[in-house]
Order: structure tokens, then sequence, then C-alpha cells
């Protein structure tokens, strides 16, 4: 299956066990708009080449569309409708006022020049300006886009309607009006899940964790786990990973693999394939990369306790039902990773409102939120004696379910 045949997989197997009315489940069948275009950029050589720009809208049952902009090689509209759709879901299950979607651009950025990719992140905002807004579809980061490139598109954004308000972009560098916490939010918000969840889950109070994905999401992830005492065994990025019993220290990792350009000969630690880091012996497994990396063909080895999901649709649904027969809790991705949607909303009602929250304010608003809708979906999944991830689909519908008759669609 492709990525949106797995999200809508997803969707019938959450209904299976918490019924939706029929016109909800229609209107979750396809999005509300999807577009396709072409990107015209000029090259530093002179020449001129043509990119594939995408951006789904998903559902605005809840509120504005939101959600990231990814440049990769992968990127395709079947994976950014799939995302977009994750999105609505996400959203809702944190219970914040957003509806979903998702934009990208069929790019190796790693084969662009820093100039290159800003008249990419430009012109993905000439396509797409006249469908965006603080008030219609508020992009932000995701994989391979920072916050100097939402930077730029906010910039862009701006030149082209006359709109100064900064609020239709966010995960933006806090000198263009980001927010505090916001970079650290991915990574904190799945440790707050996790820490709200692992009582439940009956994990001891220090864990072995094994990362893949070494981006702002994965080796944020480590260091956090390890601030709070917890030993990372294993990290790894596209090319592959390092393995230590000891364990790691991921300041180090990441400072080792800047100088030299990946983790090979890192002193005291075992070289290990991405492959190999899913299958480790460990507490905690935290997919933070990119999709479909626990399928049917591996779950009977994963030998976690509990996998974070900390990308989006890391597992296949043809393994969760593996993953739960050997008893190994999945904490979903859409509430697992939920972290970065709500504080790019914070982001975006302090510019609506222009304030600046402190990191503080920011990450305790986000702790106290994603702590009770942890404690929902546990509940809801005793309740429904069914895994976390259609526990959390179930909030997440009925939450839809609420927005749709509001609006007597």
């Amino acid at each position: 299956m492709n990525a949106f045949d797995e999200a809508q997989e997803q969707l019938n197997r959450a209904i299976a066990v918490s019924p939706v009315t029929e016109n909800l489940h229609t209107l979750l069948l396809k999005p509300e708009r999807e577009i396709v275009v072409s990107i015209p950029i000029h090259m530093d050589d002179g020449s001129l080449r043509i990119f594939e720009g995408y951006r789904v809208q998903y559902s605005s049952l809840r509120g504005p569309y939101k959600g990231g902009v990814r440049f990769h090689s992968q990127a395709d509209i079947s994976e950014v409708r799939a995302l977009a759709f994750w999105m609505t879901m996400k959203c809702a299950v944190a219970g914040i006022a957003m509806g979903g979607g998702k934009g990208g651009i069929t790019v190796d950025p790693r084969s662009l020049s820093a100039a290159e990719i800003e008249r990419l992140a430009r012109g993905w905002v000439q396509a797409f300006y006249s469908l965006l807004g603080p008030d219609q579809d508020i992009p932000a980061p995701d994989v391979n886009t920072t916050p100097e490139i939402m930077c730029w598109m906010s910039e862009e954004y701006a030149k082209l309607t006359g709109d100064t308000r900064n609020a239709t972009f966010t995960g933006k560098a806090l000198t263009c009006g980001g927010s505090e916490g916001r970079s650290a939010a991915t990574s904190a918000g799945g440790f707050y899940v996790f820490e709200a969840l692992r009582p439940h889950i009956e994990l001891p109070a220090h864990v072995k964790v094994a990362v893949q994905g070494m981006g702002n999401v994965g080796g944020g992830t480590a260091k956090i786990f390890r601030e709070h005492g917890h030993t990372i065994i294993a990290m790894s990025d596209s090319r592959g990973g390092i393995y230590s019993a000891e364990g790691l220290d991921p300041a180090e990792v990441e400072t080792y693999k800047k100088k030299n350009g990946n983790m090979k000969g890192f002193p005291n630690a075992q070289q290990i394939s991405n492959e190999e880091l899913l299958e480790l012996p460990c507490d905690v497994l935290v997919p933070a990369a990119l999709e479909n990396q626990i399928t049917k063909k591996n779950a009977e080895k994963i030998q976690a306790k509990v996998v974070l999901e900390l990308a989006n649709g890391p597992t296949a649904t043809d393994a969760d039902d593996i993953l739960f027969k050997k008893g190994i809790a999945v904490i979903p991705d859409i509430l697992a990773n939920a972290g970065g949607v709500v504080v790019s909303t914070y982001e975006w009602e302090q510019n609506l409102k222009g304030e600046h929250w402190s990191e503080k304010d920011v990450l305790d608003k986000l702790c106290t939120l994603l702590e009770r809708e942890s404690k929902n979906v546990w509940e809801r999944s005793v309740k429904l004696k069914t895994d976390l991830r259609r526990a959390a689909f179930s909030i997440a519908l009925e939450r839809l379910e609420e927005a749709l008759r509001s609006k007597k669609v």
C-alpha cells in the first residue's frame, strides 16, 4: 500500500471499533482540495529547472489547514495527501482548533546551493500564496525545511499579499517572529507523552532507548531522554548508525557527525544498519525519520517494549496487529509527535496578538495539554479494549464529528 492507502486503512480500523456517521466517513475519504504545480527555478549556472510542488488541504472542519512543507526526493502527491490526513487527526487528538494540510516539493535539497533553496522556497509561496493565510492555511517546517526557510516563505508571502501580521507561516526563526520552544517542541512533546504513559505501560523509571533519525526531532529526542536519566543505546541517520550497550552521549555523536560527515569510526561504538537498529533489544524504540520503517517483514523481529512514533507513519498497518499481539505498545504519531503542531499553533496565536511568550510558558502549556490528551487516549484504549492508535483515532473522530454537527454539513 502507498502512504495514503495506509492512512485510510488506519481510519477503517478505527471506525470498526469506534463508529462514526456516514457523512463524516465520506468527508474523510478525500481531501477538500489538492494542488500540484510546476515551480520554475533559475539555477546558479543560469539553467532553468522545473520542480514539482504540492499542497493538500485535507479538512477544515476544526479550523484553518495546518501542516508542514517538506523538501524530499521521494515526496509525491500520495505521500503529501496521507500526511495531510494524519495532520487532520493529529490536530483533533491534540484538541487544537486547526484542520489538516501538508505540502512539499520533490527535490533532494543536498544537491542545491543555499541560494537555489531560497529561490525554490519563494517559488513554492508564489505558486500557492492565494490559498494561504492566517485564517485559511498555515504552513510550517517539515523534513529538510528549516526556520530560515520559513522566514523566506513568510517574507515572500508578505511581499505578495501585503499581509504583515507574520502569522501565515510558523516554525520561523526567533528573529522573524518565531516562538520560543518551537525547535524543541516535537522532541519535548514526545517525551511528555512518553512520561504520561510510562506508568500505564509499566516501564521502569530509567529506560534504554534506540533512536532512528538524527534530524531536529531524533537528535533532540535523544538529548532530552538522556537529560532525564535514560540511556541512549543507539542512534542512526540515513547512512546507518551506531550502538553502545553502555550508552551514547547524543551531543558528542552530533559533534562527531558534523566534523566527519557521518558516524563511522565513532569511538567505543559498534556500527549498525538502520534495519539492525530497529531490531535491537531495548525498552523504547523511537522511529524519528520517515514513513514505513516497521512493516510486516520486520515486525516479528522488533524487541522493544514500546515504539514511540516521532516520524509520521513509521509503522505500517499490517505491522500494528503483530506488535499488539507481542505486547508492544505503539504510541501513535498523531499523539506522540503532536508537540510541533501544538507549539506552531501557539506561535500563530502569538503573532496574531503581537505577543512573545517565554520558553517556559510555551513548554509548560505544551506539557499540560499533552499530559491531558495522553491520559484521554489511554483511558479510551482501556474502554475500547484496543491499541493506542485506534484509541487516538477514536478521540480525533469524536471531535471531528462534533465539528461536523456544528457546521450542519
